[in-house]
């Protein structure tokens, strides 16, 4: 069996500090990858590191702000001049289907009506409810961040291992549930300790680690302040093009 793996395509937050790309992650080694989250800047980022965007059957979404599925429409738009014809299926919070063609129509009127080669399908995510999403069971977790939608963080069976991605959220008792026995952990980690609604800090991390239960975490989503206090961290931190072999 092929090493599974996840590749940081975009670790940057909303406002690529430090230069990075926004949220967007690569799992591979099982059947078919799967894309979780898939920000604005996406689709250059896919590129650069040499992943074709029409290899992407699977997506799942995290929360429904920009920078974690505004990449969707210029993935789609890509598929549909480079001629794919391999169906893609979006999984995401309640909503998601109206939040992804509302965005689209905004960026280019009609193009939600455009004929493809390709069928997109959208599936909506229960809470806690185990949901297969092509060769991945992805369960989702209520967290405390905004967007319009339900947030979740989100617990990914993939080949035989777990790994748990938090989205975006303040401390919630729901990332022990979704991190605990994962092979895996991807956090958020906005601040260093600077305290904001809806994202996390160091901090606050480090103190609550050994609740979390996880073989491995790795932080992500990190602002310039966290970025200049890197040398004062003590979990691995994640880099645009980083890998992580499970």
């Amino acid at each position: 069996m092929a090493a599974v793996s996840l590749r940081f395509v975009g670790s940057g937050d909303a406002f690529s500090s430090g230069g990075r790309f926004q949220a967007c992650l690569h799992l591979d080694g099982g059947d078919e990858p799967v894309l979780i989250d898939c920000g604005a800047t996406s689709l250059p980022a896919l590129k650069r590191q040499d992943i074709d965007p029409a290899s992407i059957g699977w997506l799942a979404i995290s929360h429904l702000h920009g920078d974690h599925f505004g990449g969707i429409p210029w993935l789609v738009l890509d598929g549909q001049f480079a001629g794919r014809n391999r169906a893609l299926t979006i999984g995401g919070p309640p909503g998601v289907e109206q939040r992804v063609n509302a965005a689209f129509e905004a960026l280019y009127p009609g193009a939600t009506a455009a004929e493809r080669a390709f069928s997109i399908r959208f599936v909506e995510l229960g809470e806690q409810e185990a949901t297969t999403l092509g060769p991945a069971s992805v369960t989702a977790f209520r967290v405390v961040h905004g967007g319009g939608a339900p947030a979740y963080a989100l617990r990914i069976e993939y080949a035989g291992k777990v790994i748990a991605y938090s989205g975006d959220t303040e401390w919630t008792d729901a990332l022990i549930h979704a991190a605990q026995g994962a092979d895996l952990f991807v956090c958020e980690c906005n601040f260093f300790d600077k305290e904001v609604p809806g994202h996390l800090n160091y901090r606050t991390l480090a103190d609550r680690r050994e609740l979390l239960g996880c073989e491995r975490l790795v932080i992500t989503h990190m602002s310039d302040e966290m970025l200049a206090r890197l040398h004062e961290v003590e979990v691995e931190t994640a880099s645009d093009g980083a890998v992580i072999e499970l």
